[in-house]
Formats: C-alpha cells, structure tokens, sequence
C-alpha cells in the first residue's frame, strides 16, 4: 500500500529534448490557428478583398496534399481567367492553391466572372463562400444546379491512381459545359495537373486534351514524380509538348 501510495504522487518528468519537441509541435499549431483564425476575420471584414494566401493552410500529405508555389498557382489561375467574361463560370476541383490565387486575381476587379467554385475534401476550406464539400470516392455527389454549368475547369485529382483520375474525369465531364450551338470556336477550356506517368490515362479519358510544355511546381518540391499540365488549349504560358 506504501509503495503504490508513493508512486501515485509521484510527477512524470518528460526528457528536456522531448519537452523541446512538444512546445515546438504546440507553437507551430498555436501559430496557424491564429493565422487561419485572423484569415477567416480578414474575409468576414474585407469580403472578396481580403488577400489571401496558403500559408494559413498547411499541407497533409496524408491526404496527398501539395500546395503549388505561388507563380504556378498564378499562371494556373490567369489561364481561368483569359479570354472569361461576367457570363463565365469556373470551377477548381481539389487544387485550393489555384482558386486562393484565383480570389486574389478577381479583387483587383481587373476580371469579372459570373460564378466561381472550389470542390474540395478539405472543410477547413469551408471559410470560402464558394466551398463545396466533394470525395472522388463519389464523383458525381455535388448539386445538381452544377451539372452543366462550366466553361472553365481545372482539376489536381488527389491521387496518382487509376481509380482517382477516372472518377475525377467522371467529375469534370458532369461539370462541363456543352458547347454552344453554331458556336465560331469552343470556348470551354479544361486544365488537368496531375503526374508524368498518369499521360496515358489521361489522354483517353479527356478527348481533346494533350500535355503542355508547362511543368507546375509546388512549394516544398516534396514530390516524388515528374507533374504535368493537361490542356485543351495552347496559350502564352505552353504549347503542346512533342510526344517522344
């Protein structure tokens, strides 16, 4: 009884380098709740003009989460935007980093669109009025009033797999809009950014697609495989590349 009275008051003492580890662990989340938190304020006040930046979200590679660097995020976002008009509708389905570049694109109020959506996994991305909850896992499980509806979509599927790249081809093709009767030229553009070794897949999966000299990178340049971008277009920023 003596014994276990001792030991019940006894204080657990973590090793010095541990401790370290752990108020660095809580400071660095500490640090980006108050970030995120001061980011949701800013959108509350600013609305539309409040200026936004990824550094408030950080990645999960877990769930396959590679933020782009902000020049290809940017490029990406003003390939959306060229050429749209107030009747254009965009939508981004699971690459956040292009639609915060996109948002910060449309409040300089050089650019005016009629609608603009992020499909995404992520509810922490639910701070955007544009947010819509979405999991390739069921790719056609989104509102119905967006069946239809876009002249411009890109799309990151999440994973480098078979199974991912078709249902999320699945989701783009529900999302697009057909073309115009009598139209002079078609004016929906689709980007696809995705790995080297999914070419193939892709390239049956979306007739009228084909890869880019563009090269996205991303800021930590944590990936393993070679990206590519996917278009059914040439512009200023690529031409199509030369099959080998």
């Amino acid at each position: 009884m003596g014994e276990e009275g001792a030991g019940d008051d006894e204080i657990l003492e973590l090793p010095s380098d541990t401790l370290a580890v752990l108020q660095e662990f809580y400071s660095e989340r500490d640090s980006r709740e108050k970030r995120f938190a001061d980011l949701k304020a800013e959108i509350e006040e600013k609305g539309s003009h409040a200026q936004l930046s990824m550094e408030m979200f950080s990645e999960d590679w877990n769930a396959s989460q590679f933020w782009y660097s902000d020049e290809t995020a940017t490029l990406l976002a003003k390939q959306l935007l060229e050429g749209a008009s107030e009747y254009t509708s965009i939508c981004i389905v699971s690459a956040p980093s292009v639609f915060v570049q996109l948002k910060n694109l449309l409040s300089s109020g050089e650019h005016q669109v009629s609608t603009i959506h992020l499909l995404e996994y992520d509810h922490r991305f639910d701070v955007f009025e544009e947010f819509v909850y979405y999991d390739f896992e069921n790719p056609l499980k989104l509102p119905g009033e967006m069946k239809s509806r876009y002249d411009r979509i890109l799309c990151d599927p999440p994973f480098l797999s078979s199974d991912c790249q078709t249902k999320a081809a699945l989701t783009v093709r529900w999302l697009a809009k057909a073309p115009a009767k009598n139209a002079e030229k078609e004016d929906l553009r689709i980007i696809l950014c995705t790995g080297e070794r999914m070419e193939t897949l892709v390239l049956k999966l979306y007739p009228g697609i084909q890869t880019t000299t563009f090269d996205p990178q991303h800021t930590q340049n944590r990936l393993s495989n070679d990206f590519r971008c996917y278009a059914n277009f040439e512009c200023a920023s690529w031409s199509w590349r030369k099959l080998e």
